[in-house]
């Protein structure tokens, strides 16, 4: 089969396009799944770069978890059919289409932590087929949504819909997402909103129509030479918000901490802007906030924005198309960070 293979840390001549790779076959309590279409997701290029660090050296290359096996098959948004099943699987699943979870659990209850991902601890979906454990697999042959919009949810719509549960997001709350117009941020827009969330969004001016279509009622512009977004925060509410969904990190994370209202939340999942901000540990204590991690999802986050699937609830934005093939200009627009929404690859082309 084709696949795009990763063969080291370093630059995108360690990303390596083959026609060769063996075509997996599926253990007991796994399924094969035919790759219909898979997105693009930040961790994809950081893994490619070992730019994660470890506890001990922060500039030492490593994936989320540490270590990568290489050669390693990334790709953790997967949307696709299974077309085989193992040992222990109910053959009424073949045929079946699908929306793939991309993490493997400590263990079998709802909230159980993540211990590895699909596309870096184990081989994922730039491939035209993939194994999954058949536990991972959400039918959502009824879903409205196209393979291309689908594969846009697991890692981005799941690590917003984890953000939105941990700092307990609901109905009537002011709420500040940044980086809005990326695939989390977005996503966390339109989940936000559909819980009855009032959405202020830190974005760019050009894109902030899509992000408002999104159901943000409020758009801060944060482009330009002399912006400042968290001041337009501020001065667009001068009461506070009630949380803070950080998909940036760096300093202007610290500096929102200070515009939550007493009691409020940030929280936190990305650091593009810088992993270690200086924190004003006063402005948290002294009033109550929380700073809360969000790693991804859970099981049960991810059976939630499953169910959002299959009703059509959720309508992900697909910014762009590549050929599996194309990879490598797929992850070069990426880089760019002009679009909005997901990139997506596909197996079988482009169109």
């Amino acid at each position: 089969m084709t696949a795009a293979v990763l063969t080291a840390f370093g630059g995108p001549e360690v990303l390596v396009i083959r026609h060769d790779v063996a075509v997996p076959s599926p253990d007991r309590e796994q399924v094969r799944v035919r790759v219909r279409a898979a997105a693009l997701n930040n961790t994809d290029v950081w893994t490619r770069e070992g730019a994660y660090g470890t506890a001990e050296d922060p500039d030492a290359p490593a994936g989320w978890l540490g270590p990568i096996a290489f050669p390693r098959i990334q790709g953790g948004d997967v949307a696709g059919v299974v077309d085989a099943v193992g040992a222990g699987v109910p053959p009424e699943l073949v045929g079946r289409r699908v929306l793939v979870d991309p993490a493997r659990y400590a263990h079998d209850g709802p909230d159980a932590p993540i211990v590895a991902v699909l596309g870096s601890e184990f081989d994922g979906g730039f491939a035209e087929y993939v194994v999954v454990d058949a536990a991972r697999v959400h039918d959502v042959t009824g879903s409205p949504l196209t393979d291309e919009q689908l594969a846009c949810l697991p890692i981005a719509s799941g690590t917003a819909m984890g953000m939105l549960e941990r700092s307990g997001i609901t109905a009537g709350e002011t709420v500040v997402v940044t980086g809005a117009s990326g695939g989390v941020g977005l996503a966390a827009v339109g989940l936000a909103a559909a819980r009855g969330a009032r959405v202020t969004a830190i974005t760019e001016e050009a894109k902030a129509d899509v992000v408002e279509q999104a159901g943000a009622v409020r758009t801060i512009d944060r482009s330009g030479p002399g912006r400042d977004a968290v001041a337009a925060v501020r001065a667009a509410h001068p009461g506070g918000v009630d949380a803070v969904v950080d998909v940036v990190g760096g300093d202007q994370l610290a500096r929102l901490i200070d515009v939550l209202v007493p009691g409020g939340r940030a929280v936190v999942a990305g650091a593009v802007a810088g992993p270690v901000p200086a924190i004003d540990l006063r402005r948290l204590y002294l009033h109550n906030r929380k700073l809360i991690g969000s790693t991804m999802h859970t099981a049960a986050h991810f059976a939630t924005l499953v169910a959002h699937a299959r009703a059509g609830e959720i309508r992900p934005r697909v910014a762009a198309r590549h050929a599996l093939t194309a990879i490598h200009d797929a992850q070069a627009q990426f880089l760019r960070r002009d679009h909005v929404g997901k990139i997506v690859v596909l197996p079988g082309g482009a169109g």
